[in-house]
């Protein structure tokens, strides 16, 4: 009987850790969603509010972290019950990385919305509609441990990286044939790499997924669609904009 309590708590432990974890992927996507209005509207409140709004991703990352360190110390858990506590972990840590670059693109539309429009900027909400549908469908796997699911979603990053090859030779031909475009391009490119960049992390959760439902790492080479011949970009996860 003590056995079977044991089990069922453990059991509601890592419900409660999905369940936060899933608070902080519909957070994400309104954040991505808001940003990339924010851009098509140039309205800096709107962007604000998503710089703002980031603080609570990262709180409740802290809480995901809490929850499974407190899991790890009194359950000692192995196999795949051990994989689900650390799999929670990564994927935390990979909605709170989508979520900070939702609040770079907000950064970014601030700036250009003290900007004339520049016409390149019709690509952004089509990458960020993907995005979202990406965010959206891995954390569905995630709830369901639906390791198909998953898959589609690694695969699908092929076509946004597409996607932000198409944008950047845009820009790039855009700044060419007026230098006064260079600044606004430039903000379009870093809200286009920041939108890449979501894409990779629901790519890592899909790994995570697969790793955690059945035990061993996704052996296939990422697919990857980036054609940029050269990266002018600086990875502003790291640092913000």
């Amino acid at each position: 009987m003590a056995g079977e309590h044991i089990v069922r708590s453990f059991d509601e432990e890592l419900e409660r850790l999905t369940t936060t974890i899933a608070r902080m992927g519909g957070l994400a996507e309104a954040q991505i969603a808001n940003g990339i209005q924010a851009v098509v509207r140039r309205d800096t409140e709107l962007a604000a509010s998503v710089v703002e709004a980031d603080r609570r991703i990262d709180d409740l990352e802290r809480e995901v972290d809490n929850q499974a360190v407190q899991m790890l110390a009194l359950r000692q858990p192995v196999a795949s019950d051990l994989r689900s506590i650390v799999g929670a972990l990564r994927i935390a840590s990979d909605v709170e990385r989508i979520a900070d670059y939702a609040a770079n693109v907000a950064k970014r539309a601030i700036a250009l919305s003290q900007m004339a429009p520049v016409r390149p900027a019709h690509a952004v909400p089509r990458m960020g509609r993907f995005v979202q549908e990406m965010i959206k469908d891995v954390l569905d796997a995630y709830a369901g441990r639906d390791v198909d699911r998953a898959i589609a979603v690694w695969k699908r990053d092929e076509e946004l990286d597409e996607m932000y090859s198409s944008l950047f030779r845009e820009l790039l031909t855009y700044m060419m044939e007026d230098p006064r475009n260079i600044t606004a391009s430039t903000h379009l490119l870093f809200i286009a790499k920041n939108l890449e960049r979501i894409g990779d992390h629901a790519t890592n959760i899909a790994e995570q997924i697969h790793f955690l439902v059945r035990g061993v790492p996704l052996r296939d080479a990422r697919p990857k669609g980036d054609a940029t011949s050269f990266e002018v970009l600086r990875d502003e996860g790291e640092g913000g904009a």
